[in-house]
């Protein structure tokens, strides 16, 4: 990464969006919404002990504001009922219908109490320089924020040499590696695109790539070290095999872009839809053209059309239309 990389940031509505970005490559993106469930990675908070730990080492407490946290490396010398200061290691994860636990470890001596820090907080933290874009800023499309958010939201991720399909399953998360020209070839190109897609999407846990299937062992040690080259630690990897299977392991302490575009994929059209209305080019009246549902969705938080007005000057217009695909939403403005 050169000394010119800096954080993007935007501060939506509804919604606040990070990107890193390098020389004009779009290396990271992150989203943190008004209604995401704090505490937050980082959070020091108490708690009580309501179930010792088991066979695995992991128990249950219960935070003061009554959420359940599954705790690791549980003091064996606790008893139920006793109080401990805990940090959140993991935030809550959605799993499809499921919800899965906080989970959090013992918090290290004289830490203070704190919510843990949010999406701004943890990129200033990093020590790369941090810009605010204004409201209305094409900033973050002119490194390719939409059409990234469109891979992350459909799956699937296209370069001149190979073809992306993300899938979410609930063991990891799979990429299936497809293109033109040999097996070595696309095995190398898209192990470095997968490696490329996981950072930008901070896809994290266990994660499977299924490349080509490729019988040199030297070439499947190249298309390892593409991964490497552009996949920054830390990680844990296998080699790839002789079927062109590699699996990755990253730390897992929040959901990924993926998995939070596919959660909810109504709200996020919604939130689109704002954000194009904040660009929507002319005067007069702002009208947001939508699917009933998405409408539906827009209408029921009355803050983001009077946030959405103060921005842009303009009276808001929403216009439901049945024959618009939930992605065909689009904004206009009365006069040119």
């Amino acid at each position: 990464m050169s000394r010119l990389a800096e954080w993007l940031y935007e501060q939506g509505i509804g919604e606040n969006r990070a990107a890193l970005v390098d020389g004009g490559v779009l290396l990271e993106m992150a989203v943190e919404r008004d209604d995401d469930r704090r505490p937050f990675v980082g959070a020091v908070l108490r708690a009580r002990l309501t179930r010792k730990a088991d066979e695995s080492g992991r128990g249950l407490v219960t935070l003061d504001n009554g959420l359940a946290a599954q705790i690791i490396s549980a003091p064996t010398g606790l008893t139920e009922g006793a109080g401990l200061m805990v940090e959140v290691v993991r935030e809550a994860l959605r799993e499809g219908a499921e919800t899965k636990h906080l989970r959090v470890r013992v918090a290290p001596a004289g830490a203070a109490p704190t919510e843990g820090p949010d999406l701004y907080a943890r990129i200033t933290a990093g020590g790369l320089a941090v810009r605010k874009l204004d409201i209305g800023s094409d900033g973050l499309d002119e490194h390719g924020w939409s059409e990234a958010l469109e891979q992350a939201s459909n799956g699937v991720v296209t370069t001149p040499d190979v073809l992306l399909r993300i899938s979410l399953t609930p063991a990891m998360t799979l990429i299936d590696v497809d293109g033109n020209g040999t097996a070595s070839v696309v095995a190398i190109s898209g192990a470095r695109a997968a490696g490329e897609a996981i950072r930008r999407f901070g896809i994290s846990g266990s994660i499977g790539i299924d490349l080509p299937t490729v019988v040199n062992k030297a070439e499947r040690q190249a298309a390892a070290a593409a991964l490497d080259a552009v996949l920054p630690q830390p990680f844990e990897r296998t080699g790839v095999n002789g079927f062109g299977f590699l699996q990755i392991v990253r730390r897992r302490e929040r959901a990924s872009l993926v998995e939070r575009l596919a959660d909810d994929p109504l709200r996020t059209a919604a939130l689109a839809l704002l954000r194009r209305g904040e660009r929507a080019q002319g005067q007069g009246e702002l009208a947001l053209h939508g699917h009933p549902a998405l409408i539906d969705r827009i209408t029921a938080r009355p803050d983001w059309i009077a946030e959405l007005q103060r921005r842009t000057g303009a009276v808001v217009a929403l216009r439901p239309d049945q024959r618009l695909a939930i992605s065909a939403a689009h904004a206009s403005r009365l006069h040119p």
